[in-house]
């Protein structure tokens, strides 16, 4: 009797639990959770930049930063999973561990990418080391690591890497088929300019046949109007048959606001990635130098989540997630609906979708008065009818 009543108990106050989650909010999402707080990884700075991905049907994935104090944006990279839809969330498993030395060097982490192959039993998580005296990663190269259980332990392993520059990676990985192979595509860019008056923003992709070697496939021209900087690319199927669609975060080439009016902005190539259109403004959907979301659903509906928008008193703040949609390929989009809004700060969503028109997203949230205090995740569903 003892025992059903603690779990009559238990269910009363997980109940509760999860309908004040919710009622915190206003937005679309729906069963929103913390994966993760700040203060459950002692020492560390913040949480940023989450990632998700499934392995099986209701066992889901995510993996974010830690930061380190001190550094702008680098850290360990860890992978937490949910057997139960992200209902809850296990302690956390080390992907990328800044306090292990290769030889001389040791390195700092940043931006995981959570990719799993159609048909395989692996799940990859690629990232960023940076040397540990930098003060943050944008002179970075490319890592990655792979689980065989579903997220919870993971082996490094070095890439044979044919691009041999700095690069920062945000956005996901597109499988494209040619010739009867699959092709993996990884957006990237370039922002040596911080550091080196004579370096570049470039905003481009790598190609790889195995997930294990990567090559240069193709940058992105700039703007016929002029330079921008483009950066943190998302990668989806375009308007057309075997169309590519790359929607961009912006900022002024001098990378010192938002550009004006803040838009993202697009290029589309027609021949799996290697040749790009120049950049272009896309006029409906906002940007003020923050990552937003580019996607498409199984029914063909594009989506954009990003932050704030025009109606926000201070565009930049990142504190709501809005989003768009575009039901009809090179159609109109939707007005600006709300996606998340809590009051608080909140940045960085990825989305991945685990049914037709059914996703499952992260992003990184925090407090009114600080940015980046835990991982959040929540659930939700693209109408087909956008208005």
């Amino acid at each position: 009797m003892r025992n059903a009543l603690l779990f009559f108990f238990t269910l009363i106050l997980a109940a509760v639990s999860a309908t004040a989650q919710n009622a915190e909010f206003t937005g679309d999402v729906r069963d929103v959770r913390v994966v993760r707080s700040v203060e459950q990884h002692p020492g560390a700075s913040l949480l940023w930049e989450p990632y998700i991905a499934e392995w099986k049907p209701k066992q889901l994935v995510v993996a974010y930063g830690a930061g380190i104090p001190g550094k702008t944006d680098m850290g360990d990279i860890v992978a937490s999973v949910s057997t139960n839809d992200g209902d809850t969330w296990s302690e956390p498993a080390i992907v990328f561990d800044h306090n292990q030395r290769f030889g001389a060097m040791q390195f700092g982490y940043s931006n995981a990418v959570l990719y799993k192959p159609p048909g395989q039993d692996v799940m990859w998580c690629f990232a960023m080391r940076c040397p540990m005296n930098y003060q943050h990663s944008e002179d970075s190269q490319l890592v990655g690591a792979f689980s065989a259980d579903g997220g919870r332990s993971w082996t490094p392993v070095e890439m044979a890497m044919h691009y041999t520059g700095p690069l920062i990676i945000v956005g996901g990985i597109q499988r494209i088929v040619e010739n009867g192979q699959p092709r993996y595509l990884l957006p990237a860019h370039r922002n040596t300019r911080r550091n080196d008056p004579l370096g570049s923003r470039d905003q481009f992709m790598l190609s790889s046949t195995s997930l294990l070697e990567w090559r240069l496939a193709g940058h992105i021209p700039q703007p016929e109007s002029g330079p921008v900087f483009l950066h943190e690319g998302n990668l989806a199927p375009g308007d057309a048959e075997g169309e590519l669609k790359l929607v961009m975060r912006t900022a002024t080439w001098e990378e010192k606001a938002a550009l004006d009016p803040p838009r993202a902005f697009s290029s589309v190539s027609q021949d799996g990635g290697r040749t790009w259109t120049p950049a272009r403004q896309e006029p409906d959907l906002w940007n003020a130098r923050s990552k937003g979301f580019f996607g498409q659903s199984t029914n063909g509906t594009h989506l954009y989540v990003y932050n704030d928008g025009p109606a926000m008193p201070k565009p930049g703040a990142r504190t709501s997630l809005r989003y768009k949609l575009q039901p009809t390929s090179g159609g109109a989009w939707s007005a600006e609906k709300t996606f998340y809004d809590s009051g608080t700060h909140n940045s960085y969503p990825t989305l991945i979708e685990i049914a037709p028109s059914e996703f499952r997203a992260v992003w990184d949230s925090g407090t009114k008065e600080h940015p980046r205090t835990n991982i959040r995740f929540g659930k939700f569903h693209v109408s087909s009818e956008a208005k």
